[in-house]
């Protein structure tokens, strides 16, 4: 068999769905290759900067999503499907298994779709508004192993609902939480925004970096665990904090990058302008008993702006925004507070660059950058730039040797105090950027 043949076995072996998803776009390359076109990547874009440390990759690169999400359909034979839309469009396709996905939730998800039919619920339809289920999302704690199941619903009505919550967990004991998200738009969304708990406490908790997170159906958590503690570690690292640092955490959804910092700065401020999020944040620093960080529910740029103006400042300021970047409104209350380091944490190199160019013209000068393969067999890449504020020299050395000099007598004499052999004076000059 040629090596051309062997490639396309391999790959048609990995993924029979690969083509009518979409969703792994590097899966026909080998993983050393995938870091090495990430590595790459982020060397193209951000190199000119500064030198790009090696990427940070996964031992075993599969299986890491922690957060799986399904939609229901039907087909034109009345069958009922779940799975993931196909590229770019809203069409289902089936899937049992992923291999990026965790087993037990795909098991759980295919399960669920097989109880359907017994229990008379009819998948959603979007373009008719008729049905009941539209999704079901699927969270697991990485080393808690706490599950959730959230059933999101076209409407409130769940005929049949502790019967079906029942055998749900006589098949899937495992299970810690049931939830139904019932959400009657016509949208794109996932979830809606009223919740009705099932079964459970409505939450699950895992533990990163040592800190223990309450996660809710709409909370942000970065769903490979074993990558984001890399990602995070490498942050705190880069920011050299002392335990006498006042620490900003912007974006700070539930508390994560800012609770893990409070155990080595003095203090945190860490600021979200989603309440929810808000509100597990809050909990989060009460479940690990952190004193020194303090939430506010407010746009970080207005915040920080609002700071400045009052006279107040901070040492770092991590920021992890989401893949569009950060907008020029908030990058100017970055500047204008003026923090002596920025930790800039991004899942989008591409308009990362550009944030760094903004930050660079306004006295910024990147030290540091690390590459994180966060998602394999994707095209993304995650990466940790750490930016500090360009020093000023105050005076320059130079050396004075009369025998180079075109000086008369007189100018050799006591007026000028000049010793022929004296070598070096300190020059004072105007503060010249480096």
């Amino acid at each position: 068999m040629s090596k051309k043949n062997t490639t396309a076995q391999k790959k048609a072996e990995f993924c029979p769905v690969a083509k009518k998803c979409g969703g792994c776009q590097l899966q026909n390359l080998t993983y050393p290759e995938q870091l090495s076109y990430k590595q790459s990547k982020v060397i193209r874009l951000l190199g000119k900067f500064c030198h790009v440390n090696e990427i940070i990759g996964m031992e075993n690169p599969y299986n890491y999503r922690n957060k799986v999400q399904a939609a229901f359909g039907m087909t034109r034979g009345g069958k009922i499907i779940s799975g993931v839309y196909q590229s770019k469009s809203h069409r289902i396709v089936c899937i049992d298994e992923c291999r990026l996905e965790d087993k037990k939730a795909d098991e759980i998800i295919v399960t669920i779709r097989s109880m359907m039919k017994h229990y008379r619920m009819i998948p959603y339809n979007e373009d008719t508004g008729v049905g009941f289920l539209r999704h079901v999302l699927v969270k697991r704690g990485f080393t808690s192993g706490q599950v959730m199941v959230v059933l999101v619903t076209g409407t409130p009505m769940f005929p049949g609902k502790n019967a079906f919550v029942k055998e749900l967990l006589k098949k899937h004991p495992e299970i810690t939480t049931i939830i139904q998200n019932i959400n009657r738009e016509h949208t794109s969304l996932v979830l809606g925004n009223t919740e009705k708990v099932l079964y459970g406490k409505g939450t699950i908790e895992d533990t990163l970096c040592g800190c223990v997170f309450r996660i809710s159906a709409k909370s942000f958590y970065q769903i490979n665990p074993i990558q984001t503690e890399k990602l995070y570690s490498k942050a705190i690292e880069f920011a050299e904090l002392t335990g006498n640092e006042t620490v900003i955490d912007a974006y700070c959804g539930i508390g994560t990058i800012g609770i893990i910092a409070a155990k080595a700065a003095k203090d945190v401020i860490a600021v979200e302008v989603n309440k929810d999020a808000v509100f597990d944040a809050k909990n989060n620093a009460k479940r690990n008993d952190t004193q020194n960080i303090k939430f506010y529910c407010d746009d970080a740029g207005k915040f920080m702006t609002k700071m400045a103006a009052n006279g107040e400042t901070a040492d770092v300021v991590f920021m992890d925004p989401p893949r569009a970047g950060s907008d020029e409104a908030f990058l100017s209350s970055v500047v204008t507070l003026n923090p002596k380091k920025i930790v800039y944490v991004s899942c989008n190199p591409e308009t990362q660059e550009r944030d760094l160019k903004y930050l660079i013209k306004n006295g910024y000068k990147v030290r540091k950058i690390q590459p994180v393969d966060m998602f394999p067999h994707t095209n993304h890449v995650e990466t940790v730039v750490l930016l500090s504020q360009r020093k000023a020299d105050t005076h320059i050395d130079i050396k004075l040797d009369l025998s180079e000099l075109d000086v008369t007598a007189a100018e050799t004499k006591a007026t000028y105090k000049v010793k022929k052999d004296t070598e070096c004076r300190s020059v004072p000059r105007k503060k010249k950027m480096q």
